[in-house]
């Protein structure tokens, strides 16, 4: 299983929400280019960048400093937040950006989707966020009556290769993860599935290696301490290889 540390960005800092609430924010850095070489020297092959702004906004708004980080090398770096054109793909994928995620996107315009996956194919990922199982958009603030594992299902028979997937309940909680929700994602075939929201212990990870989930997102629980990024590297990480997930 690949591990991907998370990066969120607000007004070009590294933050933390809580269940996506922006008035529940935590800055942890003015250097998120800082962060992103901490993870690096920890053991971190992957980076999973969020731009909160862009999110909320329908646009990026961190884009300079994705690109600062993507330009540092040695990790392979997914973006998502407010991806809703094909040129903010493009312009991600030439800033040295290795996968793009699309979430609010991948709901509203299928055509697009479908488009993308067809030009960029394993460099797309859609970024299914969960809300009591239905799917959230427009950086989680308004909810959908798609249900989320009916729409992974449908994402696979689009092309779709990996899908983020965060119930957004548990997200920045500390209270631990969705299991039972990624056990039964794991069941769909051909999809690379990526475990987000709430991950805190090491026996969480082992379980969502065991039952093959692809990747893990870890965010809050590294700010805060609670997980040693260079102890779940060495716990449950494939052995070689980058951004497999």
């Amino acid at each position: 299983m690949e591990l991907f540390p998370a990066i969120d960005l607000r007004q070009g800092r590294a933050v933390r929400l809580v269940q996506g609430d922006y008035s529940r924010m935590t800055v942890y850095s003015d250097q998120p280019a800082q962060v992103a070489e901490r993870f690096r020297r920890q053991g971190a092959r992957n980076l999973h960048l969020v731009d909160l702004d862009g999110a909320k906004e329908g646009a990026p708004v961190n884009f300079d400093t994705v690109k600062e980080i993507a330009a540092q090398g040695g990790l392979f770096v997914e973006v998502g937040g407010g991806i809703r054109t094909e040129r903010r793909v493009a312009r991600y994928l030439e800033a040295g950006v290795d996968r793009v995620i699309l979430g609010t996107a991948a709901v509203a315009d299928p055509d697009f989707l479908q488009r993308m996956v067809a030009r960029y194919g394993p460099r797309i990922a859609v970024g299914v966020d969960a809300r009591e199982g239905k799917v959230a958009t427009h950086g989680w603030l308004q909810t959908t009556g798609l249900d989320s594992f009916d729409f992974c299902a449908h994402l696979r028979e689009l092309g779709v290769r990996t899908v983020i997937y965060t119930d957004i309940a548990r997200d920045g909680g500390l209270a631990g993860t969705n299991l039972p929700a990624y056990r039964r994602l794991a069941g769909l075939e051909g999809l690379a599935v990526v475990a987000s929201g709430g991950i805190t212990a090491l026996e969480e990870l082992k379980e969502l290696a065991a039952m093959g989930v692809a990747g893990a997102i870890l965010g809050k629980a590294l700010y805060t301490g609670r997980l040693r990024l260079d102890e779940a590297v060495k716990l449950v990480q494939n052995p070689s290889g980058r951004g497999k997930a």
